[in-house]
């Protein structure tokens, strides 16, 4: 064997997935809660933009009294106090999956505690998501667009000038994503700080003159309101959870910030600013009810309304950055957690491994944020397409949270039931009271989500249905390996790695290779590679190798699904354990299969053209596994599904 091959000098053990999670040094503290401030919480910063003016914009501005005004402020005081403070704050940040957060590391968690083969976590995940990614279109959408409508309080002969400067925006924004946020990023915390320090002094200024705004610090004026107005006032509901829109974000983003900074920056800044700034804006429409068509910006003194629209318009470019980054980072784990075909991810940054750029969600999610734009053209329009998606989101989180409550914390089943009924009782309300808006536009988030749904069950379902028959028509390795003691191929000098998803049959493109150059390298290595349940896998842990005969090795490489599998690094990792590798002697064979419907696939005809469609749109395995292109060789083959 080559001495510059891939060696096994002595048996290696098998190593447990691992079962920490990144934490942050205490030093750093305040540091990542400032870096929290300007990342996690834009989209919830900017809520006042538009809440409080489409929630009361449901009445009708001559019907409005100082008690409509004090409930709805009420309402929307205790939705951040219990769906974004008790939920997600207190409650669901304690559900973390080694450090990180959001719906997929939830339902990696509630796979864990059911048992891999669940439905039910399978579909509450996969939903989730699904409807994850239509706000991620939507929230650029209305957040530039509500920034850009102050212009209108400067002078109305700028309204036609809105529309086209909100494309222009969001088109630089999504063509910048491709140099990365890093440094942009920097500015992120220091901007979104001044944003809420702001917005709670204009909300503090305008308080002292209608003090009576405070009774909505109670919640008995929002309960009276919904007991006063009936339906309307669950038309209303539906409007004020535009106030607490960002919530998944403080979850989503766990990992990155840690458990501890996010809370601190949501309860002692964040949440004290958004408080104050609804009260005043409650307050200025008791003092002046002309002041409803749009309080946020009406609380600026005349000279500072421009500096205002400025930083409201930087504060709504920061949410929307916040919600692109977290869909890529949301495609990024679909694809490892096999929910997506591989597309290509570009990274960067050479320091965060966060940091990523994924082209085709990139051009996706632009389109669908101009096409929206575009249609529904205002914010309160928008408004109606806003929330139902992130209601959504909200109920499949919480459904999940109680398998997590119940089998992973191993609570007795009554109080499981008890905690996250609560809970579920408040997002299903929400969820029903958007409901109303299906027609207005609340179809759109739905018809994405759905989209999403669909192509995330087709690629899992038909991925599945593929390895099956792929085995099924295998080889068994062991088998392979008695023939070919017996045939003695002719042997060539070097390192052959075969990339393989089944470690117990032949991989495809070996069997090819034996059949057409009728060779065997000296040294064969079968590669498998995992994507585990957990975010991250250590580097002491992430290689495995077992010796199936003299001549062949079989080696599994494990990656959590928050990483990106990159084979080389990997590989030469290994040399820590007393292996040699030099990629420069090593050949790496991959089979590229070409699909085709077949009659009885086990699926309908329509999502068997939607599989082979979505594998068409897959990046190429040395591109997805970071493989060197002058060490690959692909053999392909036709297939049918």
């Amino acid at each position: 064997m080559s001495e510059n091959a891939i060696k096994e000098p002595a048996p290696v053990a098998a190593h447990p997935v691992d079962a920490g999670g990144h934490g942050h040094s205490t030093s750093n503290f305040w540091i990542l809660s400032l870096g929290s401030i300007g990342v996690v919480f834009g989209d919830i910063g900017t809520s006042p933009l538009y809440a409080l003016q489409t929630a009361l914009g449901q009445l009708k501005e001559s019907d409005i009294t100082p008690r409509d005004v004090i409930g709805v402020v009420s309402l929307i005081i205790w939705a951040l106090l219990i769906i974004v403070t008790a939920k997600y704050v207190v409650f669901l940040m304690q559900a973390d999956n080694k450090g990180e957060g959001g719906i997929l590391s939830l339902k990696a968690l509630a796979q864990r505690a059911l048992g891999q083969k669940t439905v039910i976590a399978f579909l509450l995940g996969v939903a989730g998501a699904a409807l994850f990614s239509g706000d991620a279109m939507i929230t650029p959408a209305i957040s530039v667009l509500s920034a850009l409508e102050g212009l209108k309080q400067v002078d109305s002969d700028l309204a036609p000038y809105i529309l086209p400067a909100t494309v222009v925006i969001l088109v630089l924004l999504f063509t910048a994503q491709s140099r990365g946020t890093a440094g942009v990023a920097a500015f992120f915390g220091p901007i979104m700080l001044v944003f809420f320090l702001i917005n709670a002094t204009l909300g503090l200024i305008h308080v002292a003159a209608a003090w009576q705004i405070l009774e909505a610090l109670s919640p008995a004026p929002g309960v009276g309101f919904i007991l006063h107005h009936g339906s309307l006032g669950f038309v209303v509901l539906g409007s004020v959870f535009l106030a607490v829109t960002g919530a998944e974000a403080l979850y989503a983003d766990m990992g990155h910030f840690g458990r501890r900074p996010i809370q601190a920056a949501w309860l002692f800044l964040v949440l004290p600013a958004l408080v104050c700034n609804y009260l005043g804006q409650g307050a200025l429409i008791l003092t002046n009810p002309k002041a409803v068509e749009n309080p946020f910006y009406l609380m600026a003194p005349s000279w500072a309304l421009v500096p205002l629209i400025l930083l409201a318009t930087a504060a709504t470019v920061i949410a929307s950055q916040a919600v692109i980054t977290g869909a890529f980072s949301l495609a990024s784990q679909a694809i490892q957690l096999g929910l997506l075909p591989r597309l290509e991810i570009v990274h960067t940054s050479s320091t965060q491994e966060g940091q990523i750029f994924i082209p085709r969600v990139n051009r996706v999610l632009l389109l669908g944020v101009l096409a929206l734009v575009l249609l529904f053209r205002s914010s309160d329009a928008l408004a109606n397409a806003y929330g139902i998606a992130v209601a959504g989101t909200m109920v499949t989180t919480t459904a999940l949270a109680f398998f997590v409550v119940w089998k992973l914390w191993r609570w007795p089943l009554w109080g499981a039931i008890a905690l996250v009924c609560g809970f579920l009782s408040i997002d299903v309300g929400f969820f029903i009271a958007n409901l109303y808006k299906v027609l207005d536009g609340g179809w759109v988030p739905l018809m994405l989500g759905g989209a999403m749904f669909v192509l995330m069950w087709t690629w899992s379902r038909g991925s599945r249905i593929l390895n099956i028959k792929t085995h099924r028509d295998s080889i068994p390795m062991a088998d392979l390996i008695k023939m070919l003691a017996k045939s003695k191929p002719v042997r060539v000098p070097g390192t052959a790695v075969f990339l393989t998803n089944d470690p117990t049959s032949a991989p495809s493109s070996l069997m090819h290779n034996l059949k057409h150059n009728k060779v065997l390298h000296e040294r064969v290595v079968l590669l498998n590679v995992r994507t585990e349940t957990t975010p991250r896998v250590a580097d002491a842990n992430r290689f495995e190798i077992q010796a199936l005969s003299p001549d062949f090795t079989l080696v599994t490489l494990r990656f959590g699904f928050m990483e990106q599998p990159h084979i080389p690094r990997a590989l030469a990792a290994m040399r820590k354990a007393g292996l040699k590798f030099d990629i420069m002697t090593t050949s790496f064979f991959l089979g590229r299969r070409t699909l085709r419907p077949a009659a009885n696939s086990g699926m309908p005809q329509w999502q068997d053209r939607l599989f082979i469609a979505m594998s068409k749109q897959a990046a190429s395995a040395p591109d997805f596994f970071n493989l060197p292109s002058d060490r690959v060789v692909e053999l392909g083959a036709q297939m049918k599904v």
